[in-house]
């Protein structure tokens, strides 16, 4: 598709705030067509989008609701039917952005034959690095991402879980000021996952971007400051995660030490007043916390002796 010189020249709408705005879209669409031109499906239509720098912002969606599409079209990988891009400022199609944003792929391929050291100083060679400051960042990054013990055993050897952390590893040679990330957590344990995302908060304080494209829920709730949520290539839903999440007509009190003549109290009190009691029991945790309690209190070390 051919733009116009108008469109060319098109400024997004946040230029004059680019430190503040990182990704814009703007009625982005993309329509995949067969081999004789017709339409095959919209994969993503009129996205308006925008992720402020410093901030987690995640892309929610099933399979097929377009978030690996959209992260396509913010690379500059392929092309929109409709609408804009712009990334720092700059047109999504603009090669010289890729200097800073770093790509963890849904699947990374890296040559298996290279242990983590030399993964590294490849990718570093690739943005033209000195050997010193390759040497510097691939030992930093290695001992970041865990895999110090591992860092001269060759890839193929590696776990899903350690590729995926030798990957994050490789997004971030070039200290990237936007961090892309497709589906981190994909074949890690609870504890690797745990760790992954608690290492996607640092990198946030550190000053990065962070734009996340997950299906895993409690992914992104654990991590995201915003999210948008994508389904059949619409945008269903956006906004900060704690306003999506909570329920706007129930009430919640959290009390400890009652005993089951309060609780009738409460509820009674409740009743006259005209609300609803829906339930008075003890709170649940999560699944994942449940299960990390129970591990972590089973590592070595982590019970007092009984001698």
């Amino acid at each position: 598709m051919s733009a116009s010189p108008a469109a060319e020249t098109e400024a997004p709408a946040s230029q004059a705030t680019e430190s503040d705005i990182v990704i814009e879209t703007r009625n982005l669409g993309k329509i995949y067509r067969d081999f004789w031109g017709r339409k095959k499906v919209a994969a993503l239509k009129a996205l308006d989008i925008e992720v402020k720098r410093g901030e987690i912002f995640g892309l929610l969606g099933p399979n097929g609701s377009g978030k690996s599409t959209t992260i396509k079209l913010i690379q500059g990988l392929i092309f929109p039917t409709s609408g804009r891009a712009f990334i720092f400022g700059k047109d999504a199609r603009d090669v010289t952005k890729n200097e800073r944003i770093g790509y963890l792929p849904e699947e990374s391929y890296l040559y298996k034959f290279l242990n983590a050291e030399e993964t590294l100083d490849f990718y570093g060679r690739l943005f033209d690095m000195p050997a010193d400051v390759r040497r510097e960042r691939a030992d930093r990054l290695i001992k970041m991402v865990g895999l110090d013990r591992a860092r001269r055993r060759q890839l193929r050897e590696y776990s899903k879980g350690m590729t995926r952390r030798i990957g994050l590893a490789q997004a971030l040679i070039n200290e990237p000021d936007l961090l892309i990330l497709d589906e981190p957590t994909t074949g890690m344990d609870p504890i690797g996952s745990r760790e992954m995302k608690d290492l996607i908060v640092r990198l946030r304080e550190e000053g990065k971007t962070i734009l996340m494209c997950s299906h895993q829920l409690a992914d992104v709730q654990d991590v995201c400051d915003r999210v948008a949520i994508l389904h059949q290539g619409e945008l269903r839903e956006l906004g900060r995660v704690e306003s999506l999440l909570k329920v706007r007509d129930v009430t919640e009190i959290h009390a400890s030490s009652l005993s089951d003549e309060v609780k009738a109290k409460i509820a009674e009190l409740i009743k006259n007043e005209g609300g609803s009691v829906h339930s008075i029991d003890n709170p649940t945790t999560t699944m994942e916390e449940l299960f990390l309690d129970i591990v972590r209190d089973d590592r070595p070390g982590s019970r007092p002796s009984s001698n």
